[in-house]
């Protein structure tokens, strides 16, 4: 960082760094060695574990983390939610939340923001500053950049801007290659917009690092089922980790010595187990009835569904969302509203018993997000269901062989989520080298804040994280 700083009107510019999905095992431990500027923040600033919420995925994680509530309060549950309690249609996040973002709250201050890619980041934020999309944008989009005009100009520098690869890919090694393109070309943009003008607060987030874990976990993770020493891919983790860091260094060359920077992540990663398909189980125990039962894999949404015989279904992803059949509520509803606890009773009963592929108790968790969260807006699903500590995902998809798939069922992929994502704060002025108990994700909202000058509102579920407070009593 420059000895010199650019203090802006008496304040300390704020520079926070987003990385999908990594983990304190391989930021702070594996990866560190060749993390000389990881290294660098460490020494000076406090980290933790940052506990990741519930579901631990990137939406609802990230806009949690950058607003200070929780999933509920926010709507959102996942990358998809079924709309209006329809069978089949879906929709997914925008930027677009019933609360804001500290983007917004820095933006509506008069602090000057640079923002880029921070989910959910489509359309992009009108902010007091500049706004780059995320990886959820659109194919094809044109207006992912504000101002609007910022797109071509980037295009025509830097080349076609890439939001994400496609990670579920048999083919590994162009696959690495345009990972590793993606980042650089993010970070060289960084760089860039960073130098353009002295700001208050600049973010940047980085997808890259959860692709790296999902698409290679099994070459580089011994705890994998599917890891074979000796492979050409072993040391990828580290690799990656190290172009990371060296892509953190250039943009923190230009950055005052007397910034505070803060890196986080937005849950971590862990080996996968398999896939479990939780329609097929549903259908093995009445719950949900086919006119025609498929024969092969087929996703449910195709399926010829029974409704008027069907009392519960499933959506697949990192975790089961579960779906009552509600008479009065769903076009074709067969359960009474009065039945839905005993429904929700039985099911919970039944699953809890379910046995893993090898005849072992498969641990499934229960969450019911009417009494999980501190409100429930937009759609939610009745129920909620953890297979195997989340090392095994759920399948929505029917018509396989059995109830356990080896790989994902819609395409291969290594890795799931844990919890324990990573928190670094990096400020000269505050006590350095110091490792905290873990930390709420929700807490970093009003820590930005906080670290900005900036009053906290009252909608803020979380609390400022500093070297006195107590850990995270678990995911919030």
């Amino acid at each position: 960082m420059k000895g010199a700083g650019r203090v802006v009107g008496g304040r300390r510019p704020l520079v926070v760094i987003g990385l999908d999905s990594a983990t304190p095992e391989h930021l702070f431990g594996q990866c560190l060695p060749r993390m000389p500027n990881v290294q660098k923040l460490l020494q000076r600033g406090v980290h933790s574990v940052l506990r990741s919420t519930d579901p631990p995925i990137s939406i609802p994680s990230w806009p949690v983390m950058l607003t200070g509530v929780d999933p509920g309060t926010l709507g959102l549950y996942g990358f998809r939610h079924r709309k209006n309690f329809s069978y089949t249609e879906t929709y997914g996040p925008t930027s677009k939340l019933p609360v804001p973002s500290v983007w917004e709250l820095f933006s509506d201050a008069g602090r000057r923001v640079c923002a880029i890619g921070m989910p959910p980041g489509y359309p992009p934020l009108h902010l007091n500053g500049i706004a780059i999309s995320d990886f959820l944008t659109p194919s094809g989009a044109t207006d992912w950049t504000y101002p609007a005009a910022l797109a071509a100009e980037l295009d025509a520098r830097f080349g076609h801007y890439r939001f994400d690869v496609t990670f579920r890919a048999t083919e590994r090694r162009q696959l690495y290659r345009d990972i590793v393109q993606m980042t650089q070309q993010r970070w060289a943009i960084a760089e860039e917009l960073y130098q353009r003008e002295p700001w208050d607060v600049f973010a940047i987030h980085e997808i890259g690092v959860d692709r790296l874990h999902h698409a290679y976990t099994k070459y580089f993770d011994p705890a994998h089922p599917g890891f074979v020493p000796g492979n050409p891919f072993e040391h990828v983790v580290e690799e990656y980790y190290a172009i990371v860091d060296e892509c953190m260094g250039r943009l923190l060359a230009h950055v005052p010595a007397d910034a505070i920077v803060v890196v986080a992540s937005d849950h971590g990663s862990m080996p996968m187990a398999g896939c479990f398909c939780i329609n097929g189980w549903l259908a093995e125990h009445g719950y949900l009835k086919f006119r025609t039962a498929p024969t092969a894999p087929t996703p449910f949404e195709k399926t010829d569904v029974d409704w008027a015989h069907t009392t519960v279904w499933g959506a697949g992803g990192y975790y089961a969302r579960l779906f009552f059949n509600v008479r009065g509520r769903e076009a074709q509803g067969v359960v009474a509203p009065q039945d839905v606890a005993a429904l929700r009773d039985r099911l919970v009963e039944e699953l809890a018993g379910l046995s893993g592929p090898d005849g072992s108790p498969m641990p499934v968790r229960f969450l019911d997000p009417a009494t999980m969260y501190e409100s429930v807006t937009g759609d939610p699903p009745d129920l909620m269901a953890y297979f195997g500590n989340l090392k095994w995902r759920s399948a929505g998809s029917v018509g396989h062989p059995g109830l356990y798939l080896k790989e994902n069922d819609t395409g291969p992929d290594d890795a799931v989520h844990s919890y324990d994502g990573v928190l670094l704060i990096s400020d000269p002025r505050a006590a350095t080298g110091t490792e905290l108990p873990p930390q709420a994700i929700r807490d970093v909202a009003p820590t930005l804040l906080a670290l900005g000058g900036l009053a906290i509102p009252a909608h803020v579920q979380g609390r400022t994280i500093g070297a006195g407070v107590p850990p995270a009593a678990g995911p919030s």
